[in-house]
């Protein structure tokens, strides 16, 4: 909109709290996991203001255990995806209209056309949160400069933060850490379910394990490029495996892949895994392996919790987790020879990185939930200065 109404300015010092998401609920993913941790860590700060949090693709009817004081939710799922937004629409304006909150957390850069008209037109500050590959790239001009505008910016690594700042010229004073988190009480280590090694022929093996979406969209997670690397990590352990746990329309290509390379006895593809089962999967791994391009990679916290070495890309998001390599293998992630090479270290386990009880200590230090809340507690901080 090119004005904005005579309403004040929000004060920054009052009010409630906004926050605007596609879904947290209805849908597994990476960034789910991600908001899930956020809003407990909300719920964990000493003193948190109301905060509304509106949901576009959630339903009244899904399973939520942070719908509780100070959190109010607004589940404006419907059939229609059309009528979906124009009940976001209005419910949001009439919101932001008659409760004027402190701030507004834009949580996906595909909502910010509306949340950055909404709060321009009625002079309200607003942040946003950004993930990964979404922000890489410079954005349209109208979603840039809608970025641009924010009061603040919600980075979930250094990488994130420094490519998205690049790409579509922000401030990167604007922008908090905000980090990813792994919950130690529930991501533990603990012996191999005999159930779970039986069903899937591991009994006496090796496992390297990747935990990702199998999408034709999504080969850079390199599940692909560890199948190449499977011939070369055999050679040095025969009794290795491939767990592979998710699902997609990529399997039919990673399954064609394997055989060629005469790996498809070793690859083994265990289907989507509900998270509440995912520990006990971890906890079958003697590697976690995802030479991959990542905003973060909550996956590699889960495997370090659960004590299991990990492999990831070295030039994506992972170096926070990894803390640049001092927690893990980080390796080029299109390349299986390096691929290879780093397994075989792993499964050899003489690399100080191998030690799990050390490899959970560090990780949770940095990156649990007491980590989480402190970082949120600064971010939350900015919006009480006038």
């Amino acid at each position: 909109m090119g004005s904005t109404t005579n309403l004040p300015a929000a004060s920054g010092a009052q009010g409630s709290l906004v926050f605007v998401f596609l879904e947290i609920f209805s849908w597994e993913g990476g960034i789910q996991s991600y908001v899930k941790d956020v809003l407990a860590a909300y719920l964990e700060q000493p003193n948190p203001v109301p905060a509304d949090v509106f949901l576009l693709r959630d339903g009244p009817d899904c399973l939520n255990p942070y719908d509780r004081s100070p959190l109010r939710f607004h589940y404006l799922a419907s059939a229609s995806p059309a009528v979906g937004r124009a009940r976001l629409v209005a419910a949001l304006l009439k919101h932001l209209i008659l409760h004027r909150p402190r701030q507004v957390v834009c949580g996906h850069v595909l909502l910010l056309p509306l949340v950055s008209t909404l709060c321009r037109w009625l002079r309200l500050p607003y942040t946003v949160m950004i993930y990964g590959k979404e922000v890489w790239e410079p954005l349209p001009n109208r979603e840039q400069q809608a970025l641009r505008q924010a009061d603040w910016i919600w980075a979930n690594s250094r990488y994130s933060r420094d490519r998205a700042c690049a790409a579509n010229g922000l401030d990167p004073d604007r922008a908090f850490m905000v980090p990813c988190a792994v919950d130690g009480d529930r991501f533990s280590p603990g012996p191999a379910d005999p159930d779970l090694v039986e069903a899937y022929g591991l009994a006496d093996c090796r496992v390297i394990m990747t935990v990702a979406r199998l999408w034709s969209g999504d080969i850079y997670k390199g599940v692909d490029v560890t199948i190449r690397a499977l011939p070369a990590i055999a050679a040095a352990v025969p009794t290795v495996k491939y767990l592979v746990i998710g699902r997609g329309d990529d399997q039919p290509r990673l399954a064609v892949l394997a055989e060629e390379m005469g790996m498809s006895d070793r690859v083994v593809f265990a289907g989507f895994v509900p998270t509440q089962d995912l520990v006990a999967h971890y906890r079958l791994a003697d590697a976690y392996v995802m030479p991959s391009q990542e905003g973060f990679g909550i996956v590699y916290l889960e495997a370090m919790a659960c004590g299991v070495p990990v492999l990831s890309g070295d030039q994506d998001g992972s170096a926070d987790p990894l803390q640049d390599g001092r927690l893990g293998w980080r390796v080029p992630h299109r390349d299986p020879q390096a691929v290879a090479a780093a397994c075989i270290e792993m499964l050899a386990g003489h690399d100080p990185r191998c030690q799990g009880a050390w490899l959970r200590q560090e990780a949770l230090a940095a990156f649990g939930t007491v980590a989480l809340a402190q970082h949120l507690e600064r971010a939350l901080a900015s919006y009480s200065v006038a």
